[in-house]
């Protein structure tokens, strides 16, 4: 009788004690959008959650409303931007949003819409790019070094279709909402579309017509970040979020999944 109350109260405890250590665990809500990076931070809420941390990923399919989350609180962290998006948006919205760590980079990609070799693309063809400042800039630059355009000096990352001070084919530069680029595929001659659209709309980086090189400037300028509230930087929770995102198993889970539609950052 004693060895079996002694036995029933080590098993109660045990059921109380995970109890307890759930009930404990610091919770951590990131704001994402679907792809890749929702799919990235569930890999890293099961690094997180022997270490005490509960990841809650919300889901957002723009690219305005997890910033504004984030300001207002609604949310510890967010994944899916590059930093000079960030920057931009900051100056735009007045928002105080501070990167904490590059995780990854997607290279940018023209996809074939009417036309299916670049070497085809006729004289007044049709190229959709994301209408955003940063990103339109970002296409820009890749049309740029494919020899089909070039932009005035210093345009840079704040280039916009008006900043082209050489056009041989007369292209016509149509700027749409990322998330509707992949969509528009069939309506222009080819399209530059962000990483995580063309996976979300099924291309892969292989199949492009042309991509950014994994050794360019992009690939650090233009790294995808987890942003946090300035001045909240040091929080240990979000210190092992990135942690876990830059770690090994992340980095392999992403090279298997996305076949370098998603490279890790270094």
């Amino acid at each position: 009788m004693h060895l079996f109350r002694t036995a029933a109260v080590a098993a109660l405890a045990l059921v109380l004690g995970g109890a307890l250590s759930a009930s404990a665990a610091t919770k951590i809500l990131v704001g994402a959008s679907p792809t890749p990076h929702a799919e990235i931070l569930k890999e890293a809420a099961a690094i997180l959650k022997p270490q005490g941390y509960d990841l809650q990923i919300v889901e957002y399919s723009d690219y305005v409303q997890p910033n504004m989350a984030l300001e207002g609180k609604e949310l510890d962290a967010n994944f899916f931007q590059h930093k000079p998006y960030l920057d931009d948006f900051n100056k735009e919205k007045g928002t105080r949003l501070v990167s904490i760590g590059a995780i990854h980079y997607e290279p940018f990609g023209i996809y074939a819409g009417k036309t299916k070799a670049l070497a085809d693309l006729k004289d007044g063809a049709l190229v959709a790019v994301p209408n955003d400042t940063t990103n339109e800039a970002r296409a820009l630059l890749l049309l740029q070094d494919k020899g089909f355009i070039k932009l005035k000096d210093g345009a840079g990352l704040t280039a916009t279709r008006r900043d082209i001070v050489e056009n041989p084919k007369k292209l016509k530069i149509e700027e749409i909402e990322a998330a509707q680029l992949v969509r528009a595929l069939p309506d222009v001659d080819i399209a530059i579309i962000n990483g995580n659209y063309a996976i979300l709309g099924g291309l892969k980086v292989k199949d492009a017509l042309a991509a950014e090189a994994a050794d360019s400037v992009a690939a650090t300028t233009y790294a995808n970040i987890v942003a946090v509230r300035a001045g909240e930087e040091q929080r240990p929770e979000l210190q092992a979020l990135v942690k876990a995102l830059k770690g090994d198993q992340v980095k392999e889970y992403m090279n298997k999944k996305y076949e370098g539609a998603v490279v890790p950052a270094n």
